[in-house]
């Protein structure tokens, strides 16, 4: 059977850091504020003229240096982000000129905010496994701050930049069981009527502005906790897995509370939870390849090691994937 197996990740985050204290000079908060309702201590700020493609490319070229790989090897770019360079191309299109991925493959973009590594995985791993594309790039990156109101403290303390990339590549070893190495499923889900609870508020045909996040943080919270552990659990039963054996949650890093709720109810350990919140915010899409960098990187995550990824974003969108490493 045809698995997509993850070869290579890798990660790149702004050199710039804004520090809750700093963050604290510029709108009505405090570090204490802050860390008691999000975990947040800092986030990295994109430089000037360092674009989304710029931090993707950084990511991609990381990710296959692990994997071992150069730019002629890859077959297609999915990226996934809330704030590409231009309203078209795809950014995808530019991080493919970028590596010198030329005259062949194929690059395009996924706009799923926060979910959309997870919705970017599961497009790559339907063209490996329908036999379109052997090796792909699956990256998530983010400028989010520049969709940020910086007088809204609701919403600009929480937010960072960055970008994560994975390598998928074809493996026909697979047994067709658990045990399997690579992508087992992937669970996507989107609630349209609940759009308005997370948010920006502008667009190229409404009101032609780029436009700031919108948040309804309570209602957010409520439905994260509940539409997250709906789809690992979901994940779970359909590959017949226990969460003992789970052995790593890879969590998109929107807020602590979130994360330490949705592992309390699938009784996981703190142990067993990736949690990198703290040092970069929320990097919407970029926040799950991010965490998972640093858990391999940081040798927490290990060959056979079961990985749980999940992550909920605005739309509403959410979904899970279940991988062995």
């Amino acid at each position: 059977m045809r698995r997509s197996v993850i070869t290579g990740c890798g990660s790149y985050l702004p050199k710039k850091v804004l520090t809750n204290k700093e963050l604290a000079t510029m709108v009505d908060t405090s570090d204490e504020w802050i860390l008691q309702r999000t975990g947040i201590q800092q986030r990295h700020i994109a430089g000037e003229g360092e674009k989304t493609s710029d931090m993707a490319t950084f990511a991609a070229q990381a990710a296959m240096k692990m994997a071992g790989v150069t730019a002629q090897d890859i077959d297609a770019i999915f990226l996934a982000t809330t704030t590409p360079d231009n309203t078209f191309p795809a950014t995808a299109a530019t991080v493919q000129s970028n590596i010198g991925m030329h005259d062949k493959g194929f690059a395009f973009d996924i706009q799923a905010v926060c979910s959309g590594f997870i919705y970017a995985l599961a497009t790559a791993d339907n063209f490996i496994k329908a036999g379109q594309v052997k090796r792909a790039l699956v990256i998530g990156a983010e400028h989010f701050t520049s969709l940020i109101d910086w007088k809204d403290r609701t919403t600009c303390v929480l937010f960072g930049d960055g970008a994560g990339a994975v390598v998928l590549e074809a493996n026909d070893n697979g047994k067709g069981t658990k045990d399997d190495r690579g992508i087992l499923s992937t669970h996507l889900h989107s609630q349209g009527e609940l759009r308005s609870l997370l948010y920006v508020d502008g667009g190229p045909s409404s009101t032609k502005t780029v436009g700031h996040v919108r948040m309804n943080g309570k209602e957010v919270f409520r439905h994260a906790v509940t539409r997250m552990s709906e789809a690992i659990m979901e994940a779970m039963r359909a590959n017949d897995v226990d969460p003992s054996e789970i052995k790593w949650l890879v969590p998109h890093q929107a807020n602590k509370r979130i994360i330490d709720a949705t592992a309390e109810k699938l009784n996981l350990s703190p142990d067993n939870v990736v949690v990198t919140v703290a040092q970069h915010g929320n990097t919407s899409a970029a926040s799950i390849p991010l965490a998972l960098s640093v858990a391999v990187n940081d040798g927490r995550i290990q060959r056979g090691d079961l990985i749980l990824m999940e992550a909920m974003g605005g739309g509403l969108t959410w979904g899970a994937a279940l991988a062995r490493w």
